[in-house]
């Protein structure tokens, strides 16, 4: 049992994290494969509060929170659905019909959540949204009983409460489908062959918006079982891409620079994460963001908490820096990737401090849980989902799919005045994870946030533009 004065849990694997975070009173949790950070915030059902050596506050919320709640009872920022539009610009857009209607965001994760749909149900009801028009939690290579005492569940349930909720809260009107492998992913290659069975069969169901808030450490993929993997996902990836207009959101990481073997060991070098390190994915990142008392935009950082809790970013060892990098980027930056995919590619709020709540109505399973109610989360499991909703609201906007994505957001470095329109340049903060070095936000792309946060109405503006 770890005490409570331990803040951060190490990469392992989904369940183990939020068992012992909520058991032993952790306000702060790191997963492994499903890259998300939790704090755990608020009022328990009978009305008290905990506290903890650093001011958060215990216990599950029983009403959806804003950022006033957050900061009141947690002395932490958190935002609802409508205060992160705000901030992103995306609510003019909303306001004018551009939800996503017609689009369908496919979420890919280890046994999905027995409550998914009434949770979704919950926290839309509580922030004022509209239900999705149509949402399926879809099993294609079977399913094992939800178990909550067994290793894996919980985690890959909350990850899927995080990923429904915040992809539909930017997409209110498109249409959300949860496609879930009987095997959790963990390090190396365990549960990457089952996604990819899971991906080939969306597509083949014509699926183009993808997000993928789980990783694994790129370098536990470089043995022979590994590399035929990272090979075929990256020829699966290639042809979805290009011939079927696909988009995978991939999340970048958090714990920065530094990553885990699959003993659980820190390697003693910068390392990224797979599948965000393919050329041919969008990577996320993660950014602490912060808005003034009217919700808008204030200024962003690069997420870094310390040790454990970063956003990711570096240099790929395994792919080679693919041509829209090559063709856009200063020699500058192309000197320090020495050939190599570098990532993110973009980034969205992730930090727990100023977290995105969301609803999770599987822990009355267990006598000894907090209970059901309001978390709060950061990670890039929550910038993940978010950018998938931006897509889906993108190509209603421009009445069509965006394609190749990528190549359209580097095309931005060539038009400065562009890129200040309908992104936010974040400059301040790095990803380091000492003694693993880091990277430094930067004027225009770097490899700790990408391209930044995006102005939602500005970019949608100017992806429909170029993909004409």
């Amino acid at each position: 049992m770890l005490s409570p004065v331990d803040t951060v849990v190490r990469k392992l694997v989904p369940l183990a994290f939020v068992v012992a975070l909520f058991w032993s009173l952790i306000p702060l949790a790191r997963t492994p494969a499903s890259a998300h950070q939790l704090r755990v915030l608020g009022y328990s059902f009978k009305g008290h509060m905990n506290t903890v050596q650093d001011g958060g506050i215990l216990g599950p919320l029983a009403k959806a929170p804003t950022n006033a709640d957050c900061q009141a009872e947690g002395h932490i920022h958190c935002y609802s659905p409508q205060e992160l539009r705000k901030a992103y610009g995306l609510t003019s857009a909303i306001d004018s019909g551009i939800t996503g209607k017609g689009e369908t965001i496919a979420l890919i994760e280890s046994f999905g959540s027995p409550t998914a749909l009434e949770d979704l149900k919950k926290f839309d009801k509580d922030y004022g949204l509209p239900d999705p028009p149509s949402f399926e939690q879809i099993a294609p290579l079977g399913s094992v009983p939800f178990d909550p005492k067994t290793h894996g569940f919980i985690g890959w349930a909350l990850e899927t409460s995080l990923d429904v909720q915040w992809a539909h809260a930017m997409a209110p009107g498109a249409n959300i489908v949860v496609m879930t492998s009987p095997v959790a992913q963990t390090q190396g290659t365990q549960g990457l062959p089952e996604f990819l069975q899971l991906e080939k069969y969306a597509i083949q169901h014509h699926y183009k918006i993808f997000s993928q808030s789980w990783a694994a450490t790129e370098n536990t993929l470089f043995t022979p079982e590994g590399k035929k993997v990272l090979n075929d996902f990256d020829t699966f990836y290639k042809q979805a891409v290009q011939e079927d207009d696909a988009t995978f959101f991939s999340a970048a990481g958090d714990s920065g620079s530094a990553n885990v073997d699959e003993k659980g060991h820190t390697y003693p070098f910068p390392t990224v994460n797979f599948p965000a390190s393919s050329p041919w994915a969008t990577a996320v990142g993660g950014t602490s963001l912060s808005t003034d008392a009217d919700g808008n935009y204030q200024s962003e950082k690069v997420w870094n908490q310390g040790v454990g809790a970063a956003g990711g970013g570096g240099i790929s060892q395994y792919f080679k820096t693919p041509e829209y990098q090559n063709a856009n980027l200063p020699k500058s930056v192309l000197e320090t990737l020495k050939g190599y995919r570098g990532i993110p590619d973009v980034s969205a709020d992730a930090d727990p401090d100023t977290g995105l709540p969301i609803y999770m109505g599987f822990l009355d399973t267990d006598k000894d849980s907090p209970g059901n109610g309001y978390y709060v989360f950061g990670g890039s499991s929550g910038s993940t989902p978010i950018w998938a909703g931006f897509l889906a609201d993108a190509f209603q906007y421009a009445g069509h799919p965006i394609k190749q994505l990528n190549s359209k957001l580097y095309q931005l470095a060539q038009d400065k005045d562009a890129y200040a329109h309908v992104f936010h340049d974040v400059t301040v903060g790095d990803n380091a994870q000492s003694p693993i070095p880091g990277y430094q936000a930067t004027e225009g792309w770097d490899l700790a946030t990408g391209w930044g946060s995006p102005i939602a109405d500005k970019l949608f503006d100017y992806l429909a533009s170029v993909d004409k």
